[in-house]
């Protein structure tokens, strides 16, 4: 194993308790584990503990890769995959409503290319 903790409750509650108030509405995570290199050097992967959820068409990951680090991104499919333009956060708060405001941004603008209207 990797050393690194799992999410603890306290996280989990901020996790969702974004999400629920981006989303008006209470949403499943699944906790899963995700190998990262946590180095642009490294040769080996690492396992981290991650919280994955699904809503509007997207796919949401965030990995613990450390005590209070963090990493995230968005994904529609494969090809379409999407960061928040940091490597890493501190701050939990700060990654999961950061990762959650730019989805809502692309959602909108896909929204707008593609004729549909917005939801926010």
């Amino acid at each position: 194993m990797s050393g690194i903790p799992e999410f603890g409750d306290a996280e989990l509650w901020v996790i969702k308790s974004a999400l629920k108030e981006r989303y008006g509405k209470d949403l499943e995570v699944e906790l899963a584990d995700s190998e990262l290199r946590l180095h642009p050097d490294d040769q080996e992967l690492t396992l981290c503990p991650t919280v994955f959820w699904q809503e509007r068409g997207a796919s949401f990951v965030l990995c613990k890769v450390a005590e209070n680090r963090y990493r995230s991104l968005f994904f529609y499919s494969a090809r379409e995959q999407y960061g928040t333009g940091r490597q890493e956060y501190d701050d939990l708060a700060d990654c999961v409503l950061t990762l959650l405001r730019l989805q809502a941004d692309h959602e909108a603008k896909r929204a707008v290319a593609g004729g549909e209207p917005t939801r926010r």
